[in-house]
């Protein structure tokens, strides 16, 4: 069996059927049963993504917006005002 649509998909070997992950750091695979770093690989690779996720490298992508204080204090006056009539 093997299914490769997802990085950290179960990969089974047909001659002894030990379910497998890819590592989702360095994508070697690795045993899923007794395996204390899953879904990583070992060791190494469990504390470099933790590393990353420590440094914020997986914060979600944000909008920068251009607006200065000046500009949002016109837009909540026009906001105001247009409710006020």
């Amino acid at each position: 069996m093997f299914f490769d649509a997802n990085p950290a998909v179960l990969v089974c070997d047909a001659k002894d059927d030990m379910p497998l992950v890819k590592c989702p750091r360095c994508g070697n695979e690795a045993e899923y049963n007794e395996n204390e770093f899953r879904p990583f690989c070992s060791e190494r690779c469990k504390l470099i993504d933790f590393g990353a996720w420590a440094d914020e490298n997986y914060a979600l992508p944000t909008e920068v917006s251009d607006l200065s204080e000046r500009d949002w204090d016109e837009i909540e006056k026009a906001l105001k005002d247009s409710k006020e009539s």
